[in-house]
């Protein structure tokens, strides 16, 4: 996912790559292939710089897809590769929820992510024979821990963690803080958010969410709602900017696994809460995959989780708000 709500920070400039007000330090850059922020208060910055870094990094040799020496890229390559305890973490936290909820949350449809041109690869010519060919490889239960290696029952299957490993990063990032004593932070990648305590003006953190709208290219710029968060993680997934349109028909970067289709529903935001980022980051995705009445099924059987819907019903914006346990 990329960014698809703006951080609000009362007070707070980001000019440079580390910025000042008062006790809260700020820090941004790039890491799996999007940006973050990360605004935290009681910490000298010498030391939390290092430490951020040093994190970043190991994710980014973990899990990134745009970093061709990662473990995952070499995974994909079928390259003899010793995976660490961020893949580990990462896979077996992904291979739950494909199964809470039924394979819609699934990192190894990423053959169909490529072939629909969402991937790294060029979009093919889809047919129904080309996309139950690549159903046939897709599937976690094509993929396996064994020990420190990956084992695939088919060279072909490769994965993408790109809807789970921010969120992961996320909470890696916010670890690192609080082992370091910080008990006021805010830590986004990429749009998705954990913090704790809180901000500058001794408020709740405030997070924009965006409007779902074709053409809200620029995170913040039309808001459908500021929500405050604290002790909490929150992410959103949408089609409203990555989508494509072809003979009048309109296809959605969110493809349904268990079909090999972009999806075609009303629900056009998924914002999901949780107590860690990398489980709302992936349920965000489920609920994008699901549709509407597939995500307010999901919300029942896991009442911990919180959700802000956006869908459409007749031309109309509406939202199904939930808060989690």
């Amino acid at each position: 996912m990329t960014n698809r709500y703006r951080i609000i920070i009362a007070c707070l400039l980001f000019s440079a790559c580390a910025s000042r007000s008062g006790d809260y330090q700020a820090i941004e850059g790039f890491t799996l292939g999007t940006t973050f922020r990360i605004v935290y208060e009681g910490v000298p910055p010498a030391a939390v710089q290092a430490g951020i870094d040093s994190v970043l990094e190991q994710i980014d040799h973990a899990l990134s897809v745009y970093n061709p020496q990662s473990i995952i890229s070499k995974v994909n390559r079928n390259e003899a590769v010793m995976v660490d305890s961020f893949f580990t973490a990462v896979f077996r936290r992904s291979y739950e929820i494909y199964l809470e909820t039924d394979g819609a949350f699934d990192i190894s449809a990423s053959p169909l992510f490529n072939a629909w041109g969402f991937g790294f690869t060029d979009r093919e010519m889809m047919t129904q024979a080309k996309v139950d060919s690549l159903k046939q490889f897709s599937g976690m239960h094509h993929v396996r821990l064994e020990g420190a290696r990956i084992v695939k029952d088919d060279p072909r299957v490769t994965l993408n963690a790109n809807a789970i490993a921010k969120g992961f990063g996320v909470d890696r990032v916010a670890l690192f803080l609080e082992q370091s004593g910080s008990r006021n932070y805010l830590v986004e990648i990429g749009g998705e958010v954990r913090c704790k305590g809180k901000n500058a003006e001794g408020k709740d953190w405030a997070i924009g969410i965006d409007k779902p709208l074709d053409g809200n290219m620029f995170p913040g710029e039309h808001l459908q709602t500021v929500v405050r968060l604290t002790d909490k993680a929150l992410a959103t997934s949408g089609n409203y900017r990555q989508y494509y349109e072809e003979n009048g028909k309109k296809y959605a970067h969110t493809i349904h696994p268990a079909t090999g289709y972009p999806v075609a529903h009303n629900l056009l935001s998924a914002t999901v809460l949780a107590g860690d980022c990398m489980t709302a980051d992936a349920y965000a995705t489920a609920f994008m995959v699901v549709g509407l009445e597939g995500a307010q099924q999901l919300l029942a059987a896991h009442p911990e989780l919180g959700a802000y819907l956006i869908y459409e019903h007749q031309g109309k914006l509406c939202v199904y708000e939930r808060e989690g346990n």
